[in-house]
């Protein structure tokens, strides 16, 4: 039996994108992932997102933020950013195999109506669980022997392996 690929989000504060992203890979990913998320500056789970998760069936209540500090001396198959400031601001994780980029504007950052800061939200939101799919669609591949050359999943082209 394989082990589970280890996955950790990145994302600034760790209250929205990473949390997201998070949540995605626990539901999507099921036994094949052991995912985390935490923050290079953590704060608050930031209760948009949980409500636009909850949308999709998907419960990150219980989710809290966490700070990459306590995750860098882990092993990681993965270390994904999901912002470009915490991409800068990211530090090296010297037991990660592949580290990845995926950018995604930060919904907290709306402003407008509740409405409008919703729709902001479930577009990141939407953004996170098409790349996540890609993801486990990928992984499941390889693991069949069916990965076909030169398809790759979305935001792995901008992959750099840290050694």
């Amino acid at each position: 039996m394989r082990k589970k690929a280890r996955v950790l989000f990145v994302c600034t504060h760790n209250s929205a994108r990473s949390q997201m992203a998070e949540g995605f890979l626990r539901y999507l990913g099921g036994s094949a992932f052991e995912a985390h998320s935490a923050g290079t500056e953590p704060g608050e789970l930031h209760p948009l997102a949980v409500a636009v998760m909850a949308e999709e069936g998907i419960d990150i209540s219980g989710q809290r933020a966490k700070s990459v500090d306590d995750f860098v001396q882990q092993q990681f198959d993965y270390v994904i950013t999901v912002c470009d400031d915490a991409k800068e601001a990211c530090p090296f994780f010297p037991n990660a195999t592949n580290r990845l980029h995926w950018s995604f504007p930060d919904p907290s950052a709306a402003g407008g109506t509740r409405e409008e800061r919703l729709a902001a939200f479930r577009q990141v939101r939407d953004g996170i669980r098409v790349r996540i799919e890609d993801m486990v669609k990928h992984m499941v591949q390889r693991e069949a022997g069916k990965d076909q050359p030169g398809i790759r999943p979305r935001g792995e082209n901008e992959r750099t392996k840290e050694s």
